[in-house]
């Protein structure tokens, strides 16, 4: 699978980390009660079809990107900055460091 980062352009997959779900970049305001809480950390849709995705451009410019890809057919939709995303502050998960959970 080939990914288009915005920044370096298309480059091979295994450059990059998968993080999840792009629901992980909206995450509750601090005060939120915890049932949202609770929804945010274990609740997730398992679609067959298009869905958004978190990768981390580890092995090049370390940018976070959304990744609109269909779960079917592996066809990349698109591809943008999480820091470009509306309606979110641009923050997004720390990467991750091989061989340990966040």
């Amino acid at each position: 699978m080939r990914i288009t980062c915005p920044l370096c352009g298309t480059r091979d997959r295994r450059e990059f980390y998968y993080y999840g779900d792009a629901v992980y970049a909206d995450r509750p305001a601090g005060g939120a009660a915890p049932a949202a809480w609770d929804d945010y950390l274990h609740l997730r849709d398992n679609p067959a079809g298009e869905t958004r995705d978190l990768w981390y451009h580890e092995a090049g410019c370390s940018a976070w990107i959304e990744v609109t890809r269909n779960t079917v057919t592996h066809a990349i939709l698109s591809t943008r900055l999480v820091a470009e995303r509306g309606g979110t502050d641009g923050a997004a998960p720390k990467p991750r460091t091989k061989g340990k959970s966040a």
